[in-house]
């Protein structure tokens, strides 16, 4: 049974907001909280009424929130060009059961659908931020050493990656028919 609405906030590393959306939360299992947003969902980035980009997502997609991890998972529905896209993070906090937030480092693993290629996305991005916002040496150690393993994890398919979140795509699907859209928040 699919429960209440989490919004998802990512911040940046002084604190600014980066994007915010609504979701479904799905479920949990043993690698963490599973979150879902349909096809049209709107995602926001920068602050309320002075966003630089609002984006309806054209895919189903479901999110996977570590516990204690330096990540998140988006796994995207067919036909959208990747299967995965992972923001390298700071762990997740959640206030209650209604937002969960975490800090965006730059960094994003992701893998194509059509050949399971994976790369590492914004390593340039990544430099510079190191020196704009005074990241920590520890947590660039961890930010690149959760690109490692997350770049390794994809590849090999190693769970959740493997299939395990096919498991949670199809109880998005299953949901279509018994509760309302998210898409115009």
């Amino acid at each position: 049974m699919v429960s209440d609405e989490v919004r998802v906030v990512v911040r940046k590393y002084d604190g600014s907001l980066h994007w915010h959306y609504p979701m479904m939360m799905l479920g949990e299992d043993e690698w963490g909280v599973w979150l879902g947003a349909r096809a049209g969902t709107v995602y926001r980035r920068g602050e309320p009424g002075q966003e630089t980009a609002v984006v309806a997502v054209g895919d189903d997609r479901v999110m996977l929130v570590p516990r204690d991890a330096w990540w998140t998972a988006e796994f995207q529905a067919a036909p959208a060009h990747l299967d995965a896209y992972c923001d390298v993070a700071t762990p997740s906090t959640w206030s209650g059961a209604g937002e969960v937030t975490m800090v965006d480092l730059d960094l994003d693993v992701c893998r194509v659908r059509d050949d399971m290629s994976v790369f590492v996305d914004d390593e340039d991005e990544f430099a510079v931020h190191q020196v704009r916002y005074g990241y920590p040496a520890d947590v660039v150690r961890r930010a690149e050493a959760a690109a490692a393993w997350l770049t390794t994890a994809l590849r090999d398919g190693i769970e959740p990656f493997g299939s395990r979140y096919r498991h949670w795509l199809d109880r998005l699907a299953a949901t279509k028919q018994t509760s309302g859209s998210l898409s115009a928040q």
